[in-house]
């Protein structure tokens, strides 16, 4: 006799991946970053590759062939987005999470486990015990004359003085001398 009921072990998975996914997003990505712009993407994006990963391990794929339809979907999706490297990492880090969960063949403590280890050291490397963390802001500057090598401190000055940040360093990604603008990276903690 065939049972409808859903293997028990789905509902202790499906549970973790929520609890990994309000961790992983709630106290350790959106406090760093106050960035809400992908929070909605990154929990549905886990809830999707979680249960097509869950369903497609009933079916007995190749669970390298799963996870390679996700990360040409990610690869596809986020290619062409202006999306930095760190909200990256996130994405990887939500597959990765929603790959684990869905593998019904994993043992729930070494599920548990897993997702311990990621989300513990996610959080390590992400607050500032073993080092401080550089902050990065892409600006327009318009006193172009300042940009030579020769001037670097009395731009370093200016920036300072204009945004009131501690600038470590300054780097220019682009000049346009028809609108006398440079686009910089500055960078500070």
């Amino acid at each position: 006799m065939a049972s409808n009921v859903a293997h028990p072990d789905l509902f202790f998975q499906i549970g973790l991946d929520l609890f990994s996914m309000v961790i992983l997003l709630r106290l350790i990505y959106f406090p760093i970053y106050r960035n809400t712009e992908f929070l909605f993407t990154f929990f549905v994006f886990n809830l999707i590759v979680f249960s097509v990963t869950y369903l497609l391990n009933q079916l007995e794929i190749s669970m390298w062939a799963a996870f390679g339809l996700f990360a040409v979907f990610a690869m596809l999706r986020y290619r062409t987005e202006g999306i930095s490297i760190r909200d990256m990492t996130y994405l990887f880090l939500v597959i990765a999470l929603g790959l684990i969960h869905g593998i019904a063949a994993n043992s729930v403590g070494t599920t548990a486990i897993i997702t311990s280890l990621i989300l513990v050291f996610t959080y390590i490397f992400e607050a500032d015990f073993l080092y401080r963390r550089e902050q990065v802001k892409e600006i327009m500057y318009d006193k172009i004359a300042l940009i030579t090598a020769e001037r670097r401190e009395e731009l370093i000055e200016d920036i300072q003085e204009r945004t009131g940040l501690k600038i470590n360093r300054v780097e220019v990604k682009k000049l346009d001398f028809l609108r006398d603008i440079a686009y910089l990276k500055i960078y500070y903690y």
